[in-house]
């Protein structure tokens, strides 16, 4: 996007994020027009910014955005009206001054090419100095109608005249802004969304998916994003009517006040039934069209944020490092795809076997021999197992074959949600062509819990399910904004440059499929590399997406150990100064003698000695102090089991640990090692009122619930993270 860089755009963005200076703003502009992504900004301009953080300046991106579109409809609009010859100095200053497109909008609707309506007839007619007339209370008004009678024009007679004043008068009314901006604000404030369920549409709602919407109302001011979202899909599907209805009196008095004041006669009567009827044909749809609309946005735009940081988590959820695993891939028919991969995630077997019904009897007897057969022979360490069809038996199968292992082997549940997508694949095919789709689910299934974030990236973040409603918001803006999420992460944990997929690489800070594929071929055909600056040979990779790039790149074991760091290649010599000033070595990097040696120290005024910024060099001290560090590490390992837990088993009270599985308006559904997912209503989260279950708990979070209700017939399970009382 091209930035304009004038200092009234940073003032107005300033307008409108007034926690952040102006001089911020003015250069977050700047780097973006150089070319610099986000991920890059935050990182590594933190002195030009003064430590904006990613969230800010996608904040600063998007009100640039805004602002630009809205400065080009205005001036879209003033060159329309003024080829019109009907701008005046009061509405190019009006037009000017609008700070929302929707007033822009209203100013220009008079002036609008319309289709031939009721009143352009009644113009035709002669009657518009009338309805000046009619405006104005003229007393002569009645015989000046009497004198418009002219049956060649089709006004046959008084009524006839009056009905084409009417018409005249109640689109004025309609096309006024200053009506349209107080009854907006007067339905907005005292509007009531009312849902019925359609006549003989029940039966189209098989499982009262809507039921609670058959009859139901709620102030437009109160309704939360996700009923939005339901009853549009209502509506959609045919089961549900849907309006927003006001009280009407308040917008006559309004209309009568502003247009008849004390008036009486003819004239305040036909004036006093045009503007309420130019409310209830033109203003009011209009404005119920609006507030749908701005209600349906502002959902969407809310669970596509909900969707996002659900995403986040689950991307950023706790690598389970070092472990050779299994991945097991649960069906009944087809039988069961088991595929190893090692400790890096590297293919290295994988069979079937055939433990559940319809399969023979024989095949379920020898399945459990194969399968311990299968885990001795791979030295399986963990087994990671789908949480799709033929699960719980799959779990029970698991549970108890792993009891006659001699070393012991633990067991993940994992959600599968998005395999079969990624098994279908084209990245999936290019991986393993000679496999079915089954065996790189259970490859996908593996991985997932080896590193997430390598392996979740290859699939649509659609396809994934930590959402709410995803199917209903702009497919576009989802998209966006998902591809920003899954940047974000990506670019923050940083990745191994010589093990790193191509679907992974892409989202590197200034990488993009093109240079991303040539990476890998590049590495392919030339070794591994051992120095960051080989990038620089990689075909297509110019200089600013080297530098853009290369930091979020780690080399483990490379000639430099600084390149197993965060830190930047343009910052080595200030990271070098400063082990040297303290007599270290990049030789001694992660070492306690690093830590010890720096512990203390004034970054200020070390900053100045060397020739950095403050928190450039703090971000040194980091990186010389933790090299290789993942911020994963930091974050809730998966749930390890070894017993399994079936529906039956669950009672009131009982007390377990599980795993938050997605995160929505109303609460949040954790796994507690049954097939089926429980839900902590926002009411059960704690005593006090919670507004946001967001701010509680995050996909991957591992919490303790207590059981509420189960109801095995509709399975449902109630939790609750509230203890119950001794």
């Amino acid at each position: 996007m091209d930035y304009f860089m004038e200092t009234t755009l940073a003032e107005k963005i300033q307008h409108d994020l007034p926690k952040i200076r102006v001089k911020q703003i003015a250069e977050t502009l700047k780097l973006l027009d150089e070319g610099d992504t986000v991920p890059f900004i935050a990182r590594y301009r933190k002195e030009r910014t003064s430590n904006l953080d990613e969230v800010e300046i996608r904040d600063i991106q998007a009100a640039a955005h805004r602002i630009q579109t809205l400065e080009k409809r205005k001036d879209e609009v003033l060159k329309m009206i003024a080829e019109q010859h009907a701008l005046t100095p009061k509405l190019k200053g009006q037009i000017e001054a609008a700070n929302v497109l929707q007033q822009v909008e209203d100013l220009y609707l008079p002036y609008k090419q319309k289709r031939r309506t009721k009143a352009t007839i009644a113009k035709e007619k002669g009657l518009l100095p009338l309805a000046k007339a009619a405006i104005k209370f003229d007393p002569q008004l009645e015989e000046k109608i009497q004198q418009s009678v002219d049956p060649q024009k089709e006004l046959t007679d008084r009524q006839a005249v009056i009905d084409g004043i009417h018409e005249i008068i109640a689109e004025e009314v309609g096309d006024s802004a200053d009506f349209r901006k107080w009854i907006r604000q007067h339905t907005n404030r005292y509007g009531v969304l009312t849902t019925k369920v359609k006549r003989g549409a029940k039966q189209k709602d098989e499982a009262a998916t809507y039921q609670q919407y058959y009859d139901f109302s709620q102030s437009v001011r109160e309704v939360p994003s996700y009923r939005i979202l339901a009853v549009n899909r209502g509506e959609k599907e045919g089961i549900l009517n849907v309006k927003i209805t006001v009280n009407e009196a308040p917008i006559d008095w309004y209309l009568t006040s502003n247009m008849v004041g004390k008036h009486t006669g003819l004239a305040a009567d036909i004036v006093r039934t045009a503007a309420l009827d130019g409310y209830q044909r033109f203003i009011g749809p209009a404005i119920e069209r609006e507030i749908r609309k701005t209600l349906s946005e502002k959902a969407a735009v809310h669970a596509i944020d909900v969707f996002g940081k659900n995403l986040y988590n689950l991307l950023m959820q706790a690598p389970l490092k070092g472990r050779i695993v299994m991945g097991f891939d649960p069906a009944y028919r087809t039988g069961c795809k088991l595929a190893v991969v090692d400790a890096n995630g590297k293919y290295l077997d994988k069979t079937v076997i055939y433990p559940h019904k319809p399969a023979s009897e024989a095949k379920r007897k020898a399945a459990e021999g194969l399968f311990i057969d299968f885990i001795n022979k791979n030295h399986v360490e963990m087994i990671a197992i789908g949480n799709g069809t033929a699960s719980r038996e799959s779990e029970q199968f698991v549970a108890k074959a792993i009891k006659k292992l001699q070393s012991p082997v633990y067991y993940v549940i994992v959600n599968e949600a998005g395999a079969s997508v990624y098994s279908a694949s084209k990245v999936a095919r290019e991986e393993f062509p000679d496999f079915s789709v089954e065996q790189r689910s259970a490859v996908s299934i593996a991985r997932r819990i080896q590193d997430p974030l390598a392996e979740l990236v290859k699939i649509d973040p659609q396809s994934i399910g930590v959402g709410q409603y995803q199917h209903d918001v702009p497919q576009k803006q989802l998209a966006e904004k998902l591809d920003q999420v899954v940047e974000t992460a990506v670019n923050r944990v940083g990745v191994n440059l010589n093990t790193a997929s191509p679907e992974l690489l892409v989202h590197i800070s200034g990488l993009t499929k093109s240079t991303a594929d040539n990476i890998v071929k590049f590495r392919n055909e030339a070794g591994q590399f051992i120095d960051r600056n080989e990038l620089k040979k990689v075909p297509r990779l110019g200089p600013k997406a080297f530098e853009q790039a290369v930091g979020f790149l780690r080399i483990i074991n490379g000639d430099n150990p600084l390149d197993n760091t965060d830190i930047h290649p343009e910052s080595y010599p200030a990271a070098t100064a400063l082990l040297t000033r303290y007599q270290l070595s990049t030789a001694d990097l992660g070492k306690p003698v690093v830590t010890k040696k720096l512990v203390g120290l004034d970054v200020s005024a070390a900053a100045k000695t060397i020739g950095v910024g403050a928190a450039t060099l703090a971000d040194i001290i980091k990186g010389v102090e933790t090299p290789g560090r993942d911020l994963r590490d930091d974050m809730p390992a998966p749930l390890l089991k070894k017993e399994v837990l079936t529906m039956a088993d669950l009672k009131p009270g009982m007390q377990l640990q599980g795993t938050v599985r997605n995160v929505v308006d109303f609460g949040a559904f954790v796994d507690i090692g049954v097939k089926q997912d429980g839900l902590v209503h926002i009411s059960k989260m704690r005593k006090k009122f919670v507004r946001d279950p967001g701010k509680l708990v995050s996909v991957g979070d591992i919490v303790t619930v207590w059981i509420d209700s189960v109801d095995a017939d509709r399975h449902r399970i109630q939790l609750s993270m509230i203890a119950p009382k001794d």
